[in-house]
């Protein structure tokens, strides 16, 4: 096994196909698809299925590009360790998470401290920001759980309460709270199954004997409120991520306390990589010098 073997592999896998890979390598596509060859060749493995001008990865590949995919950071952080007087940070920090929300503090100051680092955020519950964080397909993960894993670093953002909220006018306006039993006879929307809101709701009301069944399904906060401004039914998000929208109102879940801890986490063994290192140290120090009341 060669060193150019490996990261031929890797920039195919990476790039989704030879010409890519070579392109980004600055080789040709027969060197790239020659170092492949080679490397399945010598141990007996289909790394890829080729079909026509597609290349998909196979079993052995995918378990393959998740090596590939730490021994190159590895490689990464050997390379910054070396050069450590290189103060830039630069880069791509790929973020997912819960809710943006709660980002907003960090990224527009970390990108101006840091104008050389590209920052990529989509959403996600936190069932699969955990399962991407430990594929190393993100950097940073924003989730509500303290106790995300002891693989994880974990920076705390605080907690809130679980709050509904429902479109102006679908219920009186003499309704400013409501019980978990009057819930389950109202029609819900919850998020996909993973989402911490939605766990934490129906485990209280499992504790309470009541069943709260989801008229709606949703994937994402997003969709979730525009379906609750439309009128189909009654929402939940913590008291943190309600923001203001004049089409909805926000009703207190009556004889229950249900907090919603939100924080900042990483892949611990991915600690010094040094745009990670940089984020969190950034968010750190703006939680520090702004507290926040939980």
């Amino acid at each position: 096994m060669r060193h150019s073997q490996l990261k031929a592999f890797h920039y195919v896998a990476k790039h989704g196909g030879f010409s890519r890979a070579a392109e980004a390598l600055f080789l040709t596509q027969p060197a790239i698809s020659e170092q492949v060859r080679k490397l399945e060749q010598d141990h007996d493995l289909l790394l890829f299925q080729r079909e026509r001008k597609r290349v998909t990865l196979t079993p052995d590949g995918e378990q393959l590009y998740r090596y590939t995919k730490q021994y190159f950071e590895i490689e990464g952080q050997i390379e910054d360790y070396l050069s450590e007087t290189k103060a830039v940070v630069d880069g791509e920090l790929r973020i997912i998470a819960d809710s943006a929300h709660h980002m907003t503090a960090f990224l527009g100051p970390f990108q101006k401290k840091n104008p050389n680092v590209t920052i990529t955020v989509r959403s996600g519950n936190s069932e699969e920001i955990l399962e991407e964080l430990r594929a190393y397909n993100a950097e940073i993960g924003v989730v509500g759980s303290l106790s995300p894993g002891k693989d994880m670093d974990v920076l705390s953002l605080g907690s809130t309460e679980i709050v509904a909220f429902a479109a102006q006018g679908v219920l009186l306006a003499s309704k400013p709270t409501l019980s978990l039993e009057e819930l389950s006879n109202l029609p819900l929307i919850f998020r996909e199954t993973g989402s911490k809101t939605r766990q934490k709701l129906e485990d209280e009301a499992k504790k309470h004997g009541i069943t709260l069944k989801p008229a709606i399904v949703a994937e994402g906060r997003e969709a979730i409120r525009e379906l609750v401004a439309s009128g189909a039914g009654i929402g939940f998000v913590s008291q943190a991520e309600y923001g203001h929208d004049d089409r909805l109102r926000q009703i207190k879940l009556k004889g229950i306390n249900l907090q919603m801890g939100e924080s900042i986490i990483s892949l611990s063994q991915r600690r010094e990589v040094k745009i990670i290192r940089a984020f969190t140290d950034f968010a750190q120090r703006t939680l520090e010098e702004n507290p926040a009341n939980d």
